[in-house]
């Protein structure tokens, strides 16, 4: 049975709908699926844990390659689909918001000799999408990699540098953890319903250490968070208005110092720049 006929069958077996609200639209692409599960590199070494599984149609492919799989889905209508559709002991289901989860702790609990790497491996929903990566992400979990798909614009945001024009302040702190790459796009026919926008999957590998050393990560990304509240302005009316010291003069006065144009865009300034700035604030602040 083909991916389309099975996903109509659990629908109807179950007289469910996609709920809009969670952002669902179900994959029935069998390329996309097995497209995923490669280029997340999943093996029997890997504990998985995937967010949001919905029916399970990538769970299905996902036990038969990892270690072991951790699925953490909200809907309790999807929760009765997984718990009838799989009776697997490599099987760990949660129903919570993932936001409300103490990954760190699961990790730990979960993890064995035979079982040494953790990945997220997701078609999240989109409507969240920014917090649960940077919750991934902030909460410096024990994980090799997120593998995830999103909205085509967002991976394109998210894998983008200083000098694409698509950057925003979720960019820095990808490529501060992160080394990101889009690996595949997914059409808006690879699903039902069929969503409005493009899809793509974007794997992010986590550095062991952050790409840049800065004084304060919070300094840094308070920063760069003010700095893209008005991105349109140049970067010295940015930091001046979000006050990140006490007048103009002392904004220009530092950028000058670390040979920064006074006409930059934030969306134009590299990590390590916006690092320098993070260092200087932070010494005056503590001097």
């Amino acid at each position: 049975m083909d991916l389309y006929s099975e996903t109509m069958q659990i629908l109807k077996k179950y007289n469910i709908s996609a709920n809009k609200k969670l952002g669902q639209n179900f994959l029935i692409d069998e390329n996309i699926v097995d497209g995923i599960i490669e280029k997340a590199e999943v093996g029997k070494q890997d504990l998985v844990i995937e967010i949001g599984p919905g029916l399970g149609t990538l769970t299905k492919e996902l036990l038969k390659t990892a270690g072991k799989v951790i699925c953490v889905e909200l809907d309790e209508r999807m929760i009765n689909i997984l718990n009838e559709r799989f009776s697997n002991e490599n099987l760990y289901i949660i129903n919570d918001d993932i936001l409300k989860v103490d990954l760190n702790k699961l990790i730990k609990e979960e993890k064995t000799e035979e079982i040494t790497n953790v990945k997220v491996v997701a078609n999240l929903p989109y409507y969240i999408t920014t917090p649960i990566i940077m919750k991934l992400l902030e909460e410096k979990l024990d994980i090799t990699s997120i593998t995830v798909m999103v909205q085509k614009e967002v991976a394109i945001r998210l894998a983008s540098d200083e000098n694409s024009g698509d950057n925003g302040a979720i960019t820095y702190a990808i490529n501060y953890y992160t080394n990101p790459k889009i690996v595949l796009n997914v059409p808006k026919e690879s699903f039902i319903p069929v969503p409005e926008v493009e899809s793509s999957v974007i794997k992010l590998d986590i550095l062991k250490v952050p790409k840049v050393e800065v004084k304060s990560e919070k300094m840094l990304f308070n920063i760069i968070k003010v700095a893209f509240m008005q991105k349109r302005k140049t970067l010295v009316n940015s930091l001046t208005n979000g006050k990140i010291l006490n007048s103009k003069d002392e904004i220009e006065n530092m950028l000058m110092n670390l040979d920064i144009d006074l006409k930059i865009r934030p969306e134009k300034l590299s990590l390590e720049k916006f690092a320098k700035i993070s260092d200087y604030v932070y010494n005056i602040e503590e001097f």
